[in-house]
């Protein structure tokens, strides 16, 4: 008697794994887990119950053959060498025409090299950023594929069926040939990178300024998740604001250490950026945020040489208005810059990204997720799509509105030795993109003074140098 055939397979057990494969099994597809740890998968055979859609091995022939044709198989292992060997345990039980999904967070030259060792062995290969953390991927998260549009015609009613739902509306697209999805992936977690930072900085100003408390701040972020700055992240920052901590009589948030993590995937964002000459001051200093907040020790020490003093202070409503408009800005700003480095890599790497579908499927499910990104697909549209969203008048409207108020809260911030590093370059960035004349005329004038790399002028087509010390 022949054994059941599975529509899917996901490699990786853990509680990413494990919540992905229960969601295509809530949505009628059959799957089957694969993981060498013997706990997890009794803990998905546990999880998923007395049914005949879900089942696990710790065996890789024997996963692989339970399978359809041609074998659909996802990866949630950590980026790097894991992938590789991952892969390279199931390469011997394969078939050609089976297809290979990197669901994790890989850089995108790596995805390319994949697609191209495995394209020479008969195996469809892509990345698909998969973005919601463990409650995204079992609810729905936002799916960002990339690579053989062949390959993904095979899995895409599996992932539309468990990708989160916007208005009827899967929030997940085919984006593009080679590592399109693993690329868009990476600049979505840059954006999420300048994001938080402009909330805490937001968060740190009114505590430190306005001396809001935890449950006034708690209030002030809910209320804001309702407006024009509703957004997961704003929306979890409420939450957080008012747990409180079981270890003492104060709220959590205060008791957290103030030393960030980071993967690497904001890393990645900065440095493929500037490869390509493309400005993201606010992701990047967002990640030099992380970087400078390892120094906790030298930090304390610098404080006790540096005495700080507040200076101006503001009426605790005028500055929560204040504060909003702030965010508001720096949201925009962020995302303009993610979507203009988008909008260049595609040309660069031939990805042929549309922004519209981009923003469209960060509308929900995703990290990122935000009321916003409704009007940046709208802004995005095939008929008018600005090379930079700053370019669009819609946008310029709502800029306007809020730049006085922006210069008044750095300008405090300031005053009151309160860094607002992301802020404060999303505010250099956006006089710097809208001036049409900067002082780099003086820095060419530098550099041929002392290389001879001559300059261009205003008045005449042609390369120049002129010998300065005569």
């Amino acid at each position: 008697m022949e054994r059941k055939k599975y529509d899917f397979g996901l490699v990786g057990l853990g509680v990413m794994g494990r919540n992905f494969i229960l969601n295509v099994a809530d949505n009628g597809f059959s799957a089957y887990g694969h993981d060498l740890d013997e706990e997890k998968v009794a803990s998905l055979l546990e999880e998923g119950g007395d049914t005949d859609k879900i089942n696990a091995s710790t065996s890789a022939p024997i996963f692989i053959e339970a399978l359809s044709r041609p074998r659909k198989l996802m990866l949630l292992v950590p980026a790097g060498k894991a992938v590789d060997a991952v892969i390279e345990s199931l390469l011997p039980y394969l078939d050609k025409n089976d297809i290979i999904i990197d669901g994790g967070n890989s850089f995108y030259q790596d995805t390319d090299h994949r697609e191209s060792y495995l394209k020479s062995k008969g195996i469809h290969f892509f990345g698909a950023g998969v973005s919601g953390g463990a409650k995204g991927a079992r609810r729905g998260p936002s799916i960002m594929p990339g690579g053989s549009k062949e390959a993904y015609q095979e899995v895409k009613p599996i992932f539309e069926a468990v990708a989160a739902d916007f208005k009827g509306e899967a929030c997940v697209a085919y984006l593009g040939p080679k590592s399109a999805g693993n690329y868009v992936k990476m600049v979505h977690n840059g954006i999420e990178y300048g994001l938080m930072q402009l909330i805490s900085e937001i968060y740190d100003l009114l505590k430190k300024v306005g001396n809001y408390s935890n449950p006034e701040l708690h209030d002030l972020f809910d209320t804001w998740n309702k407006g024009r700055l509703q957004s997961f992240l704003v929306e979890i920052t409420a939450d957080i604001l008012k747990q409180k901590d079981d270890k003492t009589d104060g709220y959590l948030v205060d008791m957290i250490l103030d030393k960030a993590k980071q993967k690497g995937t904001g890393k990645w964002t900065s440095q493929n950026a500037m490869d390509l000459g493309i400005p993201i001051p606010t992701i990047d200093i967002a990640v030099s945020m992380r970087e400078l907040s390892a120094f906790k020790q030298e930090r304390i020490k610098a404080k006790t040489l540096y005495p700080k003093k507040k200076i101006d202070q503001i009426e605790k409503g005028e500055l929560g208005k204040w504060a909003e408009e702030a965010l508001y800005f720096g949201y925009i700003l962020t995302y303009a810059q993610g979507f203009h480095l988008l909008t260049e890599a595609s040309k660069e790497y031939g990805y042929d990204l549309n922004m519209q579908t981009v923003a469209k499927i960060w509308r929900a499910g995703c990290i990122i997720r935000a009321g916003l990104l409704e009007n940046i697909a709208k802004a995005f549209n095939e008929t008018n799509a600005p090379t930079h969203l700053l370019l669009n008048d819609a946008f310029a409207s709502k800029i306007n509105d809020t730049v006085p108020t922006v210069r008044n809260l750095v300008s405090l911030a300031i005053k009151n030795a309160v860094p607002l590093a992301g802020l404060g370059n999303a505010l250099t960035y956006f006089d710097g993109y809208t001036a049409d004349r900067l002082p780099l005329n003086l820095i060419q004038a530098q550099r041929d003074y002392f290389g001879s790399h001559t300059y261009e002028r205003t008045d005449t087509e042609g390369i120049f140098h002129t010998d300065w010390e005569v």
